[in-house]
């Protein structure tokens, strides 16, 4: 995820008897083999000084050695970020929870988007991506987390794209925070240690 008019560089690794490397954009036509001979210095790197909506997308990369070419990596996805007013996101739960409750989300904007991506920034994972409903003025899609444990705590926020973009997003939404607290019955069971129980023959 990078956002917009930011720099990013993509790395391809490979093995030590790696001669050459190529990096391309899925769905870019690639080069010829007469474009592949030219290639005469190993690069295995692809910088890009200001992300635009068109470097978004899928990439993958290989190597050349012994006159061969490997098979692709796995693709990347490389997310442009930043392209559209934030959406907003909030709870329909409250924002403490008990372990084991379920937790509703609401994620929603008055741009008609086609879907939301919710994630939680423990390292950028994806949640949950949901098309949007359209509901009064407004677009909106909702994220369920079952039967939360204390590993849900944390900063959520949700991003809103379009079907012909799918991987430029919308600003991300304000911070949401959510505490996942140990059950009632489980905290009543601790003693406390300000009102000590009385011993036998008190």
């Amino acid at each position: 995820m990078v956002g917009s008019k930011n720099p990013v560089t993509i790395l391809c690794r490979g093995p030590a008897e790696a001669e050459v490397y190529m990096i391309t954009k899925v769905g870019i036509p690639e080069p010829s083999d007469r474009e592949k001979q030219l290639m005469s210095k190993m690069t295995n790197s692809f910088s890009i000084t200001d992300m635009t909506p068109d470097r978004a997308g899928l990439y993958h990369c290989s190597y050349q050695s012994g006159g061969s070419w490997s098979q692709f990596s796995d693709p990347l996805p490389l997310v442009m970020t930043g392209a559209y007013d934030k959406p907003s996101l909030s709870s329909m739960t409250g924002s403490v929870v008990a372990s084991g409750e379920n937790v509703k989300l609401q994620c929603f904007s008055t741009l008609k988007f086609d879907a939301f991506i919710l994630i939680k920034e423990d390292g950028y994972r994806t949640i949950q991506n949901q098309i949007s409903t359209h509901q009064g003025y407004k677009h909106e899609a909702f994220f369920f987390l079952y039967q939360v444990s204390f590993t849900q705590t944390g900063t959520y926020r949700c991003y809103g794209l379009f079907e012909r973009e799918p991987y430029v997003w919308s600003h991300p939404s304000d911070p949401l925070h959510l505490q996942v607290r140990a059950p009632l019955a489980e905290a009543s069971d601790d003693p406390d240690p300000t009102n000590p129980e009385p011993s036998p023959g008190e």
